[in-house]
């Protein structure tokens, strides 16, 4: 009998996530069950270093580094990432095995006062981490007041009434997973803000020349991996880094793909936003397509990483 361990962050999303995979490995795979798989957490740099900004502290990928590291030295056989979180350049020795179905891939509003578009009045302070959400965020309102808030989604919503904020802003994936749906003041559709390349994937990562890359086979949701290897082709093309404010996002219909992205000039100022259609499997040619027309819209007022 195959014995797994599996090794994630041990937040509360995390474990959400690590049971999602777990379900789905014991109910495709016949020779699982539930006392083979175990489970690892393993602390990494974003976790430690919660009162800087990612930026500071080493940009992109300090929630996968030392989870990796633990892939490669053979301590796990599967890591689970959420897949806004991962490097869009992949590390050689490793690969993503399977891509989950999509969750939810807005973000939304947690607040007692906001429960539509209309009130983000000015003066209203939403708390955030990201450079992408602050810079959509005064899109619609330039007067909104973005305060710098990091930590699990427990620690944000407290921070709500610790730090005077009208509300925070939040990935619906994380908040639904938690069944935190009470909370929510409203969700934003994408037209008013895209959310981040991977956003609501859950990614389950192995080694390159490893068995257990059969079992992920099956647990891997094809439309999401498409939609997913375009996304992170258009990022990966811009050379983007965890200051890069960029939306993107890949939805499928009828064997169609249709990537939109929006990326922020390096001042902020300025957005440049495009759409690309074309086959499903075309994924990785779309994204790259997008990546290089973003480059060219944005010309010298977005410098590549």
């Amino acid at each position: 009998m195959t014995k797994i361990t599996i090794g994630a962050r041990g937040s509360k999303l995390s474990l959400a996530y690590v049971a999602k995979v777990k379900e789905l490995l014991v109910r495709n795979n016949k020779e699982l069950n539930e006392k083979n798989i175990h489970f690892k957490a393993i602390k990494t740099s974003g976790d430690l270093n919660l009162n800087k900004k990612i930026s500071e502290i080493g940009g992109k990928n300090l929630f996968c580094k030392e989870i990796e590291e633990s892939l490669i030295a053979k301590e796990i056989d599967i890591a689970v990432h959420s897949l806004k979180d991962m490097d869009s350049v992949e590390n050689n020795n490793l690969s993503i095995g399977a891509y989950i179905r999509r969750n939810d891939f807005r973000d939304l509003i947690i607040s007692e006062k906001i429960k539509n578009i209309s009130d983000l009045k000015d003066g209203v302070k939403i708390g955030s981490s990201s450079r992408r959400r602050e810079l959509q965020l005064k899109k619609i309102n330039k007067k909104i007041s973005v305060i710098n808030i990091r930590g699990n989604i427990d620690t944000r919503i407290n921070k709500i009434k610790d730090n005077k904020l009208d509300g925070i802003i939040l990935a619906a994936a994380g908040v639904k997973s938690l069944k935190l749906e009470k909370k929510i003041g409203f969700i934003f559709e994408s037209d008013h803000i895209l959310p981040a390349v991977g956003q609501g994937i859950i990614a389950v990562q192995c080694r390159n020349e490893d068995k257990i890359k059969n079992l992920l086979k099956k647990i891997n949701d094809i439309g999401t991996s498409h939609c997913a290897v375009a996304e992170r082709k258009m990022l990966q093309t811009i050379g983007g880094n965890c200051d890069t404010a960029i939306g993107g996002l890949a939805e499928i219909k009828n064997n169609n793909l249709k990537l939109r992205a929006q990326l922020f000039s390096d001042s902020g100022e300025e957005s440049f936003e495009y759409e690309l259609t074309g086959r499903n499997s075309d994924a990785l040619f779309i994204g790259k397509s997008m990546g290089e027309k973003l480059l060219n819209l944005a010309g010298e007022k977005f410098k590549k990483k």
